[in-house]
Formats: structure tokens, C-alpha cells, sequence
């Protein structure tokens, strides 16, 4: 298995003046010069008493210097706490602590809203948008900040060059990433992840989805999430791909501008993204045409014109999109496979650096999650029919949870495999079917299992409903329903929508899971950064 900074380190020296990460419409970085920004890092960080092991928080939005940041810390062997920029500021006051951070990455407006005496073991914070000093604690700090430049100049009188780049590799079990997760179901747990896990991870993709140096990619995806982080940034970029930052949460029409303009090799996103395309584009489209879908003929090139067109807003270079995350509804599903998009859903977490699942789009089964990328079982009597507690084992796995011993207790099996937490089966040929949360899961009247994911999916496929969370009441199913278009609706529309949705659903659920009720809810439901429901908000 190689080293994916040994990867990192060959990619700078061979390929020195090509882009490596930049702000879509904003300032891009060669290789070279992201190697020279590092290696100042370095010398700071030396000349500032970090040493090999501490923890260094980055808390803002994506960004080429965020990259610039992240390699820094983590070529350095100190250890990179990304914090999500939307954390509440006594959120992120609280993780710099528990992670005993000594350096925090930020901007000057998260930096605004903390309190550094709230943080005694911090001794500066840098701000990501021009690399300058926002605060230091002690002189030593602000000296070494100060003189980085002229040590980098007496440290190599003749230039930093490309043979001047070495990133340590004999670390493969030493702790690299602390990444704290809310999941859905609770407070942030803080993962960590070695540098063998990161490797391990980067190696499984290069070998189902490899990059070529001069492809380039749009990133989207909160790189404080390890899915955005592993899969959309390190992999790609490590490997020679120009990444193009886009900040902040994009619109659809500014992501797709850039997506035209940049042109990616590969699309990697979440399912809610592909969901409002469809709502917005494809649905649309293909119901003017719904006479002439029933001739099989004249349907074949209107799913194949939709495809192209559809591709071609993505800047027409895409070779896959993947999705993860969370579950694609349905009726996606079935059209994106209609249309035959190349795409894929995986199905990982944090925990598992993160993939626990995947298949190329040409071989992946709809309803699917993929096959395992390492080992994975289902605690179940009967795995292909009955639902158990997905878990698994494998190098890319987490090593424990930071200074939190109950967690750990509960994360393993006694024979060493790691309870994923979620039901699933598992056909005949390794194709794993998530089922639901075990923590979400309903005990029906007679004794039945109901999982509230697949009542969600029923929900999803009906007009009126935008997105849904089931949940027992007292023994009876409620679904509580965010309306699609309720602003189209007149009042009385509105007013017997409940039980329009209710009547609507419970006529393709079996009797043992029929809905009880239909509560409306007045906006869209609080998400995880992968943009999954925070269930344990909903009850």
C-alpha cells in the first residue's frame, strides 16, 4: 500500500507548475507553490515549539488556503482537527478544548464570535482567507510568525525546489485526523484516524475510480467531513487533479457555471443535490413528453437526449457521479437509471475514513449501497433476508474515539469487528440494502420490525412531500412531512394534505406499518454536514 503523501510528494516533484487547488474565480496555487507555502508552515511551526502530535484545529469554508492548511498540519505529523465552520462558536470553543488544539485556522468572522480565554491551551489562530496572524497568546509566536520567511530563505539560500520536498511515510499507525461527528443521533464524537486508515482509503480508490495529473474537479463538499475531505479532495488532488473550491454551499446556477467551466472528470456529491436537479430539470422535462415515453423506441432517444444534456451541464467530462451520504429517493433512482447516468451510492461514515461500501456505476445494483471495500457482515440469522447490524473490519477503520472510553466500549465486537449502527441485508452476490438506523427502528403492536427509512422512501415518491421523518408516538406511526410547493397550494389543499399523504402512502405499506398520522412542519428539517436528517431532534 503506498502512502498517499508519498503520492503527494511525487505528484509536487514531477509536476511542479501545474494547478493543484484553487478558488473557482478566485486565486489558484501550483503544486510548487503549495509545497513552499507548507514548508514555511514548517519552519513557523517549528520555530513556535509545535511539535510532532499536537493537535491543530481548522474551522472556515473551503478554500485553497484551507488545502494549503490541511497539508501543512498534516505533513507536519501534528494532528489536523477539522471543525465545521457552521458550528455554533461554543461548539467550536468546546472541540478546540476537548482536542487540546494549539493552533487554530480560521477567518476573521469565526474568529469574531470566540472567546481565546475560553481556550487556554490555544497559543495563536491564523486566518485562512491571507495567512495573517489574528492572535497569539505570547511573543514567541508572533516572532516565529513574523521571521518564517527569512528562516525559509537561510534554509535554502539557492531556493525551495521540488528536490526539497520529503513528507514523512513510516507512520502508517500514527494518529493523523481527530474529525468530529454529530451523525444523527447526538453529540460530536471525535474520530480518529491514522495515517494508515488515510492511505489505506486512498488506495481502494485509485483502484476503482484512478486520476490522471491535469484532470480537474469541482468541489462542493464540506472538507471538515471525511467525505469531502478523503474522497473529494485527497484522493483527486494527491494524484495531480486541480480542485476548484467553491466556498460557501453553492446556488444551482453558480454550480453549474462552474461545472461548465471546469469541466470534472468526476462529480462527487450528495444525493439532495442530484434530487433537486431532477425536481427542477429532468421530472419536468420528461412529463411534457410522457405520450410519446410509450413508444419504446422514441422513449429510448428522449431518456438518451435528457442523459446528454444533462451531462453536458456538467461541463461533459464526467466518467461517474457518486453519491453518498445518504439514501437517493426512489423515483431518482429509477430515472437517473432510465436515462443511464453513470452513477453510483456508496455507503460509508466517518468512522470508516469513509467507505464502507461501493460499485462502479456499470456494475452497481439500484436500492444498493455497493459491495464491501473490505470485510462486512450482518448480525442477523438469515443476512439475505432478515435485517441485522451491518459491521465491519478493515485497515481504513477508525482506531477509537478521542478521550471517550464508553464510546469505544460500545464501537467493537469482542472479535474486533465495528458496529456501523445501521440494519441492513446482504444479497448473495456481497450487495449490501441498508434498511434503517438501529436506533430509528420501530417495534411494531405484534412484535414486527418497522424500519422508518423504508415508510420515508414510500413517502417520497408521492408529489406533496419534500422530505419526511417517521417516528412512534405512543405506539402509533406519525410522519412528520415538510410540503413540496406549499406556497402553490390554495387552502383547502392545504388543509386535507395530511390525510391526502397519509391515504396516499398507506396504500403501497403492508397493514403492520401503515401510518397513523400526517403532521406538517413548517420548514425543511435540521441536517447532518452530509446532509442527512438529524433524527434525534425529531420525536
Amino acid at each position: 500500500m503506498k502512502h498517499y503523501l508519498q503520492t503527494l510528494e511525487d505528484t509536487i516533484r514531477n509536476h511542479w507548475d501545474l494547478p493543484s487547488v484553487a478558488d473557482y474565480g478566485g486565486q489558484s496555487y501550483t503544486y510548487g507553490e503549495l509545497a513552499t507555502y507548507v514548508e514555511t508552515f514548517h519552519i513557523f511551526f517549528e520555530k513556535a515549539g509545535i511539535k510532532k502530535g499536537d493537535r491543530i484545529s481548522i474551522c472556515a469554508r473551503n478554500s485553497a488556503h484551507w488545502a494549503i492548511s490541511f497539508y501543512a498540519v498534516n505533513t507536519y505529523e501534528t494532528v489536523v482537527v477539522p471543525l465545521l465552520a457552521d458550528f455554533h462558536p461554543d461548539s467550536i470553543i468546546r472541540l478546540v478544548n476537548h482536542s487540546e488544539s494549539v493552533l487554530l485556522f480560521t477567518d476573521t468572522d469565526i474568529w469574531s464570535k470566540l472567546d481565546p480565554e475560553a481556550m487556554p491551551l490555544l497559543k495563536a489562530a491564523v486566518n485562512v482567507a491571507d495567512f495573517s496572524l489574528l492572535w497569539s497568546r505570547d511573543d514567541s509566536f508572533s516572532s516565529a510568525w513574523e521571521q518564517k520567511e527569512k528562516l525559509l530563505g537561510d534554509k535554502y539560500p539557492e531556493g525551495f525546489g521540488p528536490k526539497d520536498v520529503h513528507y514523512p511515510t513510516d507512520n502508517f499507525d500514527t494518529l493523523s485526523i481527530i474529525n468530529y461527528t454529530s451523525g444523527t443521533s447526538g453529540d460530536p464524537k471525535g474520530v480518529m484516524l491514522t495515517y494508515g486508515a488515510m492511505s489505506d482509503m486512498d488506495d481502494f480508490a485509485n483502484a476503482h475510480f484512478p486520476n490522471t495529473p491535469g484532470q480537474t474537479m469541482v468541489s462542493m463538499l464540506p472538507m471538515a467531513h471525511m467525505y469531502g475531505l478523503a474522497i473529494e479532495f485527497i484522493h483527486p488532488n494527491v494524484d495531480g487533479v486541480t480542485m476548484y473550491f467553491l466556498g460557501k454551499t453553492p446556488s444551482p446556477t453558480t454550480l453549474l457555471a462552474a461545472m461548465k467551466e471546469v469541466k470534472p472528470y468526476m462529480v462527487i456529491t450528495v444525493p439532495l443535490v442530484m434530487e433537486k436537479i431532477y425536481a427542477t430539470s429532468i421530472k419536468p422535462a420528461l412529463a411534457k413528453m410522457r405520450t410519446l415515453l410509450a413508444i419504446p423506441l422514441v422513449r429510448r432517444l428522449i431518456y438518451n437526449k435528457v442523459r446528454n444534456k444533462l451531462m453536458a451541464a456538467f461541463g461533459g467530462n464526467v466518467g461517474c457521479f457518486i453519491m453518498g451520504g445518504a439514501p437517493l429517493k426512489p423515483e431518482v433512482e429509477r430515472c437517473l437509471k432510465q436515462i443511464r447516468l453513470p452513477f453510483t451510492v456508496g455507503y460509508g461514515m466517518t468512522e470508516a475514513c469513509p467507505l464502507i461500501a461501493y460499485e462502479w456505476w456499470t456494475d452497481f445494483v439500484p436500492g444498493s449501497c455497493g459491495k464491501p471495500i473490505h470485510e462486512a457482515r450482518i448480525d442477523s440469522p438469515d443476512p439475505q433476508r432478515i435485517p441485522g447490524e451491518i459491521q465491519t473490519r478493515g485497515a481504513n477503520l477508525t482506531i477509537g474515539y478521542y478521550k471517550n472510553p464508553e464510546a469505544n466500549a460500545l464501537a467493537f465486537t469482542e472479535d474486533g469487528w465495528f458496529r456501523t449502527g445501521d440494519l441492513g441485508i446482504m444479497d448473495k452476490d456481497g450487495n449490501i440494502f441498508i434498511r434503517g438506523r438501529i436506533k430509528s427502528m420501530i417495534l411494531g403492536s405484534s412484535g414486527q420490525n418497522i424500519y422508518p427509512e423504508e415508510i420515508e422512501a414510500i413517502l417520497s415518491g408521492i408529489p406533496y412531500v419534500e422530505e419526511s421523518v417517521v417516528v412512534d408516538r405512543e405506539g402509533k406511526i406519525v410522519a412528520l412531512v415538510y410540503p413540496a410547493n406549499k406556497d402553490e397550494l390554495d387552502e383547502a389543499t392545504l388543509k386535507d394534505l395530511p390525510e391526502t399523504i397519509c391515504t396516499l402512502a398507506n396504500i403501497s405499506l403492508a397493514k403492520y406499518c401503515q401510518i397513523n398520522k400526517v403532521e406538517l412542519v413548517d420548514k425543511p428539517f435540521e441536517k447532518t454536514p452530509k446532509l442527512s436528517i438529524k433524527r434525534y431532534l425529531y420525536k
